[in-house]
């Protein structure tokens, strides 16, 4: 493929894109560092599967666009584009998002992954080991040293996303609904989760889930109750928040096993605002590690996945014929 020339030619971008926003960092060709950024973008989400191609599209275009105006460069192609994004880790998704950046001129070449592959690439130079994301939603993924990639979790909120900010949050109401029925012994949990939706009985918890029509992140939001009440000593939400840590943990250790990483000290980066946020939580996913006996050699907090996209785009730059 051969690679047009633009007043961008020294330029990459990665873009980070999820459920709720859209990042975009404008970075230069050659920074063996991976350090220096020359212009940020932020605009709306981007999931294409959450919000559709269309608007994943105008979405990333804003966010670029943003980027490149704070670097004070033209919008022309740049030479490569790396497009990390949520509901994007499989090949069809992927291609759809390749061909439109290709065709739509914003970079003279392509790489689109999931939103895990650039917090690896973040906190490893040579991107191997495992990603952890711990936010919304739940998702493990790694590469080992031959370059063979698994992962494990990632089916979404209706079939996994064990171990995230929503589950724990749905665990917490349906323990505390449980409780008002006398099915199960008191929890703290109740009034406290009533208080945080403004529900003045339990009866009204119906009304505040379902009549209102919480999106999944504003449920998600509840999660923070859970973890107050757990480090109040209450039984019933500390078993929810073991629980959840052991379903992280056994994502982990099933993937260092399917790439054979366990005998190999590999690193691990951790990201998503539950495990960046959460010490406790994530210190007893860690736990859990150690006591399944797959514990990382290191552990990597990466806050700014865009990093790592911009990595990869740098990587696809020097890997495409000039």
């Amino acid at each position: 493929m051969t690679v047009q020339r633009s007043p961008n030619d020294d330029l990459v971008v990665g873009v980070d894109g999820g459920g709720t926003k859209t990042v975009a960092w404008v970075a230069p060709l050659d920074d063996s560092t991976n350090t220096v950024v020359l212009g940020r973008g932020l605009a709306g989400p981007s999931n294409p599967r959450a919000v559709g191609f269309e608007a994943s599209q105008l979405a990333i275009r804003h966010a670029i666009a943003a980027a490149l105006e704070e670097a004070n460069q033209p919008c022309e192609p740049v030479t490569a584009a790396c497009l990390c994004l949520a509901g994007a880790g499989r090949e069809p998704e992927q291609n759809v998002m390749a061909n439109w950046i290709l065709s739509a001129k914003v970079a003279n070449c392509v790489r689109v992954t999931g939103d895990a592959e650039p917090i690896l690439a973040a906190a490893s130079p040579e991107h191997w080991g495992i990603a952890l994301i711990g936010g919304t939603g739940s998702l493990a993924w790694g590469r080992n040293r031959e370059g063979q990639t698994a992962r494990t979790g990632g089916w979404g909120y209706l079939l996994g996303d064990e171990g995230s900010a929503y589950a724990i949050a749905v665990a917490g109401l349906r323990a505390a609904t449980q409780a008002a029925d006398g099915r199960t012994p008191h929890t703290v949990l109740l009034p406290r989760l009533m208080q945080a939706l403004g529900a003045g009985e339990p009866s009204e918890l119906i009304a505040r889930i379902y009549e209102d029509n919480l999106s999944r992140d504003q449920i998600a939001a509840l999660a923070v109750r859970v973890f107050d009440v757990a480090a109040a000593d209450d039984l019933t939400a500390h078993q929810i928040v073991h629980q959840a840590a052991d379903e992280l943990a056994t994502m982990v250790a099933t993937l260092s096993r399917k790439l054979r990483l366990a005998a190999e000290d590999y690193p691990l980066a951790i990201a998503g605002s539950l495990l960046l946020k959460q010490e406790r939580y994530r210190q007893a996913v860690l736990d859990r590690l150690g006591e399944l006996r797959t514990p990382p050699a290191c552990v990597h907090l990466v806050a700014d996945a865009v990093a790592g996209a911009v990595a990869l785009a740098r990587q696809a730059a020097h890997d495409t014929p000039r």
